[in-house]
């Protein structure tokens, strides 16, 4: 019988274990609140990791800034809200914002299905380049996120 179990569990993709790890981009730099950024010349794509929204579930609302607007590296310019939780987005990088993803007004659902491309949230001009020397390789955000989801 249990051997039928496992078989089962097995077949059902059932297990206590976690998913298989989440997508991480080469070419993308990664902050310790798990924001991606995406640099081309002196401006910046921003937006949540596969892995962030995995954890978050379904997303239901982005709260986005407004164009114009200064972001601070480390410090908070919007939120997304899931069906299990509201959870801040920091800024990995400082600059003015450029553009934001206004879909996500009515498509919020990008962020799951798509969060380095049709999910990005905001771009920014960048005013301090250096700043990225602090982000995450994919390599070291890889094994960031190995070593968060082992002490939960």
């Amino acid at each position: 019988m249990a051997l039928w179990a496992c078989r089962a569990a097995s077949y059902l993709r059932i297990s206590s274990f976690p998913r298989a790890f989440s997508t991480v981009l080469k070419d993308l730099k990664y902050a310790d609140t798990h924001e991606w950024v995406k640099v081309e010349g002196d401006s910046a794509t921003i937006g949540i990791s596969d892995h962030a929204q995995d954890h978050l579930g379904d997303v239901v609302y982005v709260e986005l800034p407004e164009v114009g607007t200064s972001v601070s590296q480390g410090k908070n310019f919007g939120a997304v809200e899931s069906v299990k939780a509201t959870s801040d987005i920091n800024a990995p990088v400082s600059g003015e914002i450029l553009q934001v993803n206004d879909e996500l007004s009515e498509k919020p659902g990008f962020v799951n299905g798509s969060p380095y491309d049709k999910g990005w949230i905001i771009k920014v001009k960048i005013s301090d380049p250096n700043e990225l020397n602090s982000l995450m390789d994919d390599e070291k955000y890889k094994k960031f996120c190995e070593e968060e989801d082992g002490t939960h």
